[in-house]
C-alpha cells in the first residue's frame, strides 16, 4: 500500500506544484537538493538495535546528537527491490524490516539514522513525511531535537496504534544561506540535518514475517508538497479501509434481520444465536476502523479485545448456530465443549501474542500460538462434523450450509495463509480488500439466502400448523354439546371460551337412551394449545366410548384414567355427574373443583387427577336435585382469572357472582373481562318440573 501511496504523491505533486527534488548519497551522506517537491530518502542510513542513553546534562537521547559517531553501526538501505511485495499485505515496493536484515525475533527499541545534506532556498519551509507503514512506534529527531513521534512514549511501554500517514516540519535554522554554509570541516556544516528514528516494536508484532521499523522510505522536501501527499495518503488511508464500515452496516443489518425473524418463529432458536453472531462480527468491523482511523485506541488494546473476547465469541457462536440450524442433540458434551474450546482459545491467543511479554518469555508464546492454531482447527473440525450430520439429516439444507463454513475458515486462518506466499489483499477502486473480507461478505451473501430460505420453510410450516390447528378447533366445535339443552325435567346451559385457538377444557352432555337419565362429565387437560386440544379429542372419543357399556361415573373416569396412563405427562381434572329422572344425581370426581348447588360449593373430598397412578381412587356423593335447584359446573380458568394488577377473581367472587342466578355465558363474560389466563367452560344444570 505505501508504494501506492508514493505513486499518488509524485501525480499530485507534479500537478499541484511545478517543482522538483533530488536524491544522492556520497560516502556517509544523502544529498537532497530541494525545488518545491519532495524526495524519498532510500540511504545511506545507519542502523543498530537497544536504545540510546541519555546525555547527562540534557537529559536527551545521545544517539540523536548529530555529533554521535555511529560508523560503526549496520549499513541500511531503504531501497525497493524490483518485484518484492508484503508477505502480509501483498503490495509491491516492500522493504522488509530489521527481522529479515540479522535480527530475527528482535523486538524491542531500535534506531536508524541518516546525515542529509540539503540544498535548498533560505527560509524555505521543508518537512518530513510519508512514514505510513512502521512497525510499529517511533520518534523523529532533527540534529537532536525532538519533531514528533507515531505512538505515546510517555510511559515505559509505549503505547502502538495502526499505522497511519504521519508528516513532522523541519526547523527553520536547518537549511542556511551559502555563505552560512561554508564553515570549516571539522565540525558538522550547518547544511546538513541529522534525522534519527526511534522505533519500538512490540513483541506480538513477530507473529507476522520480515517485520521491525521502516518499510516504506521516509520522504523529505518542501513543506507544501509533503502536505499534499499526506493529505492524500489520508484519503488513501481512509478509502483502504472504507470496507470495515460497510461490513459494520452490513452484519448489523444481517443481525437486525435475523433478530426480526423471531417475530414470525420464535421457537426457532437459531435466529438468536445467528443474530448474536452478526453483532460479534459488526462489533469487530468497528474495531478495526476504530484503531485505523484515530489514536484514541492501542494497536495491542484493538488486538486484544479482538483476541479474547470477538473471536473467541465468534467459534463458539457458529458452532451452537449449526448445532442449533440442523436440530442436533446428540452429543450432549459438545455445546459444553465448545464453552471450554472458547476460554482456551481467549487465554492461548492472550498468552500467544505476547501482551505479556514481561512474564511469558517470547518461546512460551511461541508455544502458546501453536496452541491457538490447533484450538482454532478444532473448532474448524466441529463445524464441518455439524455440517456433516446436517448433510446426512437435512440433505441438501446440509451442502448449502458448506461453503459458509469453509468461507468461515478461510477468513479465520489468514495469518497461516499469507506464510505460504498466497496473495491476501486487492486493490479495487483504492479499497483495500483481504481474503478475510472477501471470505465474510460471500459469507454473508451465503448466511443470507440460507436465512431467506429458512424463512420460508418456516412460514409454510406455520402455514400448515395453522391449517392443523383450524381443522383441530373445527374438531373441537363439532364434539361440543349445543349451548343450552332442554330435557325432561332439566335445563342445562354450556359455555366454553378456550384462551388460545384450541382448548383444554372438554365436556360432555348425554342424555340416556331408555330411562331418562343424563350423564355429564366435564375436565380439564392439563396445559393448553394443539397438544390439549389432541388429548381432549381423545378423552371425548373415550367417554363416547364408554357410555355404551355403561352410564356409572365411577366406571366412565376409570375408563378414561386408562386411557391416560402411559403417555407422558398426559393429566387432567374430571368430573362426571349422572343425574336420574327423579333428580337424584351421583358425582364422582377426579380433581375438578366441586360443583356450586344453589350459590354455594357441594362439600367434596380431593382426589387425584386423571393418568396420575393406576387404579386410583376417585371421590364419590349422592344427592338430589329438587324443583327450583340450580347446579353450576366451573372449570379452574374463572377462580384463576387475572386482572391487570395481578389480583386473581378468586372463589369468594364466584360465590357473589352466583347470587344473582347469572347465565352460563354471564358468568363465562365476567372472568373473561376481569383477566382470561385459562380456559373457560362453565355449564348451568336448572331442575325443573317434569313434564308428563
Amino acid at each position: 500500500m505505501a508504494r501506492r501511496y508514493l505513486i499518488l504523491f509524485f501525480i499530485l505533486a507534479g500537478i499541484g506544484r511545478i517543482g522538483w527534488a533530488q536524491a544522492s548519497s556520497s560516502g556517509n551522506t544523502a544529498s537532497v537538493t530541494i525545488g518545491q517537491s519532495a524526495a524519498p530518502l532510500y540511504g545511506p542510513w545507519k542502523f543498530t538495535v537497544g536504545d540510546s542513553p541519555l546525555d547527562p546534562a540534557t537529559h536527551q537521547p545521545l544517539w540523536a546528537e548529530p555529533g554521535f559517531d555511529d560508523s560503526k553501526w549496520e549499513n541500511v538501505d531503504l531501497t525497493p527491490k524490483e518485484g518484492a511485495t508484503d508477505p502480509m499485505a501483498g503490495f509491491s515496493g516492500y522493504v522488509p524490516g530489521w527481522t529479515a536484515k540479522g535480527h530475527p525475533g528482535y523486538w524491542g527499541y531500535a534506531w536508524y539514522r541518516i546525515r542529509v545534506r540539503l540544498n535548498a532556498q533560505p527560509g524555505e519551509k521543508l518537512a518530513v513525511g510519508g512514514l505510513d507503514d512502521v512497525d510499529d512506534a517511533y520518534q523523529i529527531f532533527a540534529n537532536g531535537s525532538l519533531l514528533g513521534g507515531f505512538g505515546d512514549f510517555s510511559s515505559n511501554h509505549p503505547v502502538i496504534y495502526y499505522s497511519q500517514p504521519m508528516m513532522f516540519s523541519l526547523p527553520q535554522g536547518v537549511v542556511k544561506s551559502p555563505e552560512e554554509s561554508s564553515q570549516a570541516a571539522s565540525r558538522l556544516a550547518p547544511a546538513t540535518v541529522v534525522l534519527s528514528f526511534r522505533f519500538w516494536m512490540e513483541p506480538n508484532t513477530l507473529t507476522q514475517a520480515d517485520v521491525g521499523g521502516i518499510h516504506s522510505a521516509p520522504l523529505l522536501g518542501d513543506a507544501g508538497t509533503v502536505a499534499a501527499g499526506y493529505q492524500s495518503q489520508w484519503i488513501e488511508l481512509i478509502r483502504a479501509y472504507a470496507i470495515n464500515p460497510i461490513e459494520l452496516v452490513v452484519f448489523l443489518l444481517l443481525a437486525l434481520g435475523a433478530f426480526s425473524l423471531t417475530i414470525f418463529d420464535r421457537s426457532d432458536h437459531v435466529y438468536l444465536w445467528m443474530g448474536a453472531v452478526f453483532l460479534l462480527w459488526a462489533a469487530n468491523a468497528a474495531n478495526l476502523a476504530f484503531g485505523a482511523w484515530t489514536q484514541h485506541l492501542g494497536g495491542v488494546a484493538a488486538s486484544v479485545v479482538t483476541d479474547t473476547f470477538l473471536s473467541p465469541l465468534t467459534f463458539a457462536g457458529w458452532v451452537m448456530v449449526w448445532w442449533v440450524w440442523f436440530g442436533l442433540h446428540r452429543p450432549a458434551w459438545l455445546p459444553p465443549t465448545t464453552a471450554g474450546l472458547a476460554v482456551l482459545l481467549a487465554a492461548s491467543n492472550v498468552l500467544g501474542g505476547d501482551y505479556f511479554f514481561t512474564v511469558v518469555s517470547h518461546p512460551v508464546s511461541v508455544a502458546f500460538h501453536l496452541v491457538s492454531i490447533v484450538v482454532r482447527l478444532a473448532f474448524l473440525a466441529i463445524l464441518l462434523w455439524i455440517v456433516a450430520q446436517g448433510v446426512r439429516l437435512r440433505g441438501m439444507e446440509g451442502w448449502l450450509a458448506l461453503p459458509a463454513v469453509l468461507l468461515f475458515g478461510i477468513g479465520h486462518f489468514t495469518v497461516e495463509l499469507a506464510y505460504l506466499r498466497i496473495q491476501m489483499i486487492w486493490f479495487p477502486l483504492g479499497m483495500q480488500l483481504t481474503l478475510a473480507h472477501f471470505a465474510s461478505l460471500l459469507l454473508a451473501v451465503v448466511l443470507a439466502f440460507l436465512l431467506m430460505r429458512r424463512l420460508l420453510v418456516s412460514l409454510e410450516n406455520q402455514r400448515q400448523m395453522a391449517l392443523d390447528v383450524k381443522q383441530a378447533q373445527e374438531v373441537q366445535q363439532v364434539i361440543l354439546p349445543p349451548a343450552q339443552m332442554t330435557l325432561p325435567g332439566l335445563v342445562i346451559e354450556s359455555e366454553y371460551r378456550p384462551a388460545l385457538e384450541v382448548g383444554g377444557d372438554f365436556f360432555q352432555i348425554i342424555p340416556h337412551p331408555t330411562d331418562g337419565s343424563v350423564l355429564i362429565i366435564a375436565g380439564d387437560v392439563a396445559g393448553k394449545g394443539l397438544r390439549s386440544g389432541m388429548l381432549v379429542a381423545l378423552l371425548v372419543g373415550a367417554i363416547r366410548t364408554a357410555v355404551r357399556f355403561s352410564f356409572d361415573p365411577m366406571v366412565v373416569l376409570n375408563e378414561l384414567n386408562h386411557r391416560l396412563l402411559g403417555r407422558g405427562d398426559a393429566q387432567a381434572t374430571c368430573l362426571a355427574l349422572r343425574i336420574d329422572a327423579d333428580g337424584a344425581a351421583t358425582l364422582v370426581n377426579a380433581g375438578h373443583l366441586p360443583p356450586y348447588l344453589n350459590g354455594a360449593p357441594l362439600p367434596m373430598e380431593g382426589a387425584l387427577p386423571l393418568g396420575m397412578v393406576p387404579g386410583a381412587l376417585f371421590t364419590s356423593m349422592n344427592f338430589k336435585l329438587a324443583e327450583g335447584d340450580r347446579l353450576i359446573l366451573l372449570s379452574d380458568g374463572i377462580a384463576e382469572a387475572r386482572n391487570a394488577d395481578g389480583q386473581l377473581y378468586g372463589f369468594d367472587r364466584i360465590e357473589q357472582l352466583l347470587q344473582s342466578h347469572p347465565a352460563a355465558a354471564e358468568i363465562a363474560a365476567s372472568a373473561q373481562r376481569f383477566g382470561q389466563q385459562d380456559d373457560i367452560s362453565v355449564i348451568a344444570v336448572t331442575r325443573t318440573t317434569a313434564q308428563a
